[in-house]
């Protein structure tokens, strides 16, 4: 993947700036021991980190833990104390002010949570506020922000005032103006925070509807691990100001980097981030160009189990055969057993999320089989480990 954001050693010092501070973070005292031995602050405390182009990367954490301040400094907002910033390879802290206003200009751009709407202008004049303010003919900027509304959801409110719409909506037209003005890279600080949960999670919607048409660089500030693991490619965990882990979802959850990301993901829904791959086992199978009745009781006998699931010489899924059903040839004196192996079963894949078989598995008197792209059998799912992961204990393989 290409690298769009590339930050290194990015470092905030409010107050003072003493060799005496740098010294500590050197030594990697935390920001309460730099606090009472300098009276200084340290806001992010060397951070490294990438985005790759088009994913969105959520950066999260408790209040104070220098989310915002880093987001901030990304498009220098707030000048760091030291470390460099990159876009597309060019670094951040080696322009003039002209040079950063031009790149904040033509390649970021930025939705707060308070909306930031001027009350006095039209929803249309809002959206085209960043395209006025790069000089972009009147005519030209009204249609890019007509276009942006419509991508919101906002057809028809090209004249309405930011007072004559709800919450949901007046963040929809933060959303549009950012989109308007086409920018490569879009710097959410808690966008979603303000609204309540039901707009909340359409705007949650909305921007992964956008981004699957758009594919933007999206970097998203947010205190709710929900929604960070709804919506992020990948997520970045803060305390302190020092980054604590960086992962996917799936990460986060499976492999909590330390006991502080293990309580914060103690409440969440699982089984919206898990998926088959996670909670399968592994399947006790019989050969059946190789193997006959005698081995598959065997086999059965031997794991205490009923059943036995069936693949070929290649690993590719035929079925599953009963204990009862194979004694029964057995007493046949049958060697072959493809007369009782039953081919009605339940199959799905490794990426489908958890959460979307939930109400089938409860239902369902056979295993899940699990099967790749290729029909290799790759595992199954029983309700014991589903149940298992989700309650944050893993799977236990057979």
């Amino acid at each position: 993947m290409t690298k769009k954001v590339e930050v290194k050693n990015l470092t905030k010092i409010f107050g003072k700036r003493s060799p005496r501070v740098k010294e500590l973070i050197t030594q990697g005292k935390t920001k309460a021991e730099i606090l009472e031995q300098t009276g200084a602050t340290v806001g992010v405390n060397q951070a490294n980190f990438h985005v790759n182009q088009g994913e969105i990367f959520v950066i999260m954490g408790l209040s104070g833990s220098g989310k915002s301040t880093l987001i901030r400094m990304i498009n220098r907002l707030i000048e760091p104390t030291q470390g460099t910033i990159s876009i597309d390879g060019q670094d951040l802290m080696t322009l003039n002010k002209k040079e950063l206003r031009e790149v904040r200009r033509q390649k970021m751009s930025m939705i707060f949570q308070n909306f930031a709407l001027f009350p006095n202008r039209t929803i249309l004049e809002n959206t085209a506020y960043g395209l006025e303010i790069k000089g972009v003919k009147k005519n030209v900027r009204e249609q890019k922000a007509h276009e942006a509304l419509e991508l919101v959801g906002l057809h028809g409110y090209d004249h309405q005032f930011p007072q004559q719409l709800s919450g949901g909506m007046q963040q929809r037209v933060g959303l549009a103006r950012g989109l308007a003005n086409d920018a490569e890279i879009l710097l959410m600080d808690e966008a979603f925070s303000a609204l309540d949960p039901l707009n909340r999670k359409d705007m949650q919607d909305e921007l992964l509807d956008l981004q699957e048409k758009m594919h933007k660089t999206i970097i998203f500030i947010s205190h709710d691990l929900n929604e960070a693991l709804r919506i992020g490619d990948r997520i970045l965990i803060m305390k302190d100001g020092v980054i604590v882990q960086t992962g996917t979802p799936e990460d986060i959850l499976t492999h909590p980097a330390d006991d502080y990301v293990k309580r914060f993901i103690e409440d969440v829904d699982r089984t919206r981030v898990l998926t088959v791959a996670n909670v399968m086992i592994r399947p006790n199978t019989i050969n059946i160009d190789k193997d006959g009745p005698r081995l598959a009781l065997r086999r059965m006998q031997e794991n205490e189990i009923s059943s036995v699931y069936v693949v070929d010489s290649a690993r590719k899924f035929v079925g599953f055969a009963d204990a009862k059903d194979v004694v029964g040839l057995i007493r046949k004196e049958s060697r072959d057993l493809r007369p009782v192996v039953q081919t009605s079963v339940p199959t799905t894949h490794p990426d489908v999320p958890v959460n979307d078989l939930m109400d089938k598995l409860s239902s369902t008197p056979i295993p899940y089989a699990v099967l790749d792209d290729d029909h290799h059998l790759v595992g199954i799912i029983v309700r014991g480990a589903v149940l298992g992961a989700i309650a944050g204990n893993g799977v236990a393989q057979e």
